[in-house]
């Protein structure tokens, strides 16, 4: 949806950059995916879309315009939001093209009637197919800002997912610790390979298990320096103020990568193969026929109301 709201005349590298923005969203679009902005900023780095004159170093202290550096620098990330700030009010980029993830309006679901509310219900019900499996799986990824890329394979496969939003509460770690006590749990974490993020994945295992007492397994699903190697994402100066920055420049140097760097498919198909590679099979066909049973249950109930309205009129 392209809506206008002001006019405005644009530079030829502003337009030039708008029209790449729209052919990555519409990339994404068409495999299922809506891009935040600092995505959309990655695939640009990625793909070498900012103008050559767009390159920086970091002093330590800001960037300064270098051409020998990179253009994988605060500058273009806050260009590129500036552009597609001013293309949507100019009417040039898709309102619903970019999504801000952390900003959500919260308010209750509507029917026309009972019918159309037993249909909602329909589509909603599920038993927990998770109830017979040796392990429950949980997806844990440090920024929320990526829920809208693992939601939609989370939400397929059954697995319930948390944005960690960096190091975990104690309130929330307490929380998953219980969810563990009667079935263990095989927790999968994504996290940015920087010295923070690296380090919140013994977190989770030290507090989980060694603090609380839980029978939780913790696996680092990303970002793994093979995948780095892969992939071959954008790097970006490692934070040296963070405390834990000594040690993990002597393990990995002093570059660090994002999360949001990676394909949303990759993402997607690291975690589907991890989850089916832990549950039985078996049992989850089973899980689903039972499913599928009580789901026939709920539409002979629409039928029914269905009827039952039609004989009111």
């Amino acid at each position: 949806m392209k809506q206008q709201f002001i006019v405005k005349n644009f530079k030829l590298d502003t337009i030039d950059l708008i029209r790449e923005a729209n052919l990555i969203v519409q990339e994404y679009s068409r495999q299922g995916f809506v891009l935040t902005l600092r995505q959309l900023y990655y695939q640009f780095v990625a793909r070498g879309k900012f103008p050559d004159d767009r390159r920086y170093t970091w002093t330590g202290a800001k960037w300064k315009k270098d051409a020998n550096g990179t253009k994988n620098a605060q500058p273009n990330y806050k260009w590129l939001g500036k552009c597609i700030n001013d293309g949507r009010l100019a009417g040039l980029v898709d309102w619903l093209s970019i999504e801000d993830r952390t900003r959500n309006l919260v308010g209750n679901a509507h029917w026309l009637n009972a019918v159309e509310a037993v249909q909602a219900v329909e589509g909603q019900f599920r038993i927990d197919l998770w109830a017979r499996q040796p392990h429950r799986v949980e997806v844990w990824i440090e920024k929320e800002a990526l829920t809208g890329v693992i939601s939609g394979v989370c939400n397929r496969l059954d697995v319930p997912f948390l944005a960690c939003r960096g190091f975990v509460s104690q309130s929330e770690m307490w929380r998953g610790f219980r969810r563990s006590e009667n079935h263990p749990v095989i927790l999968l974490h994504l996290g940015d390979h920087d010295p923070s993020g690296m380090d919140m994945t013994r977190d989770n295992r030290d507090r989980l298990n060694d603090v609380f007492g839980g029978r939780v397994e913790v696996r680092r699903l990303a970002l793994n320096m093979d995948q780095i190697e892969e992939q071959n994402p954008p790097s970006d100066p490692a934070k040296s103020t963070d405390s834990r920055f000594p040690e993990y420049r002597r393990r990995y140097g002093p570059d660090s990568w994002e999360l949001d760097a990676l394909e949303p498919a990759f993402i997607n198909d690291l975690i589907e193969t991890n989850v089916k590679s832990i549950r039985d099979d078996g049992l989850w066909r089973e899980a689903n026929e039972e499913q599928e049973a009580e789901r026939q249950k709920i539409t002979d109930a629409i039928e029914w109301i269905g009827n039952q309205q039609g004989d009111a009129e």
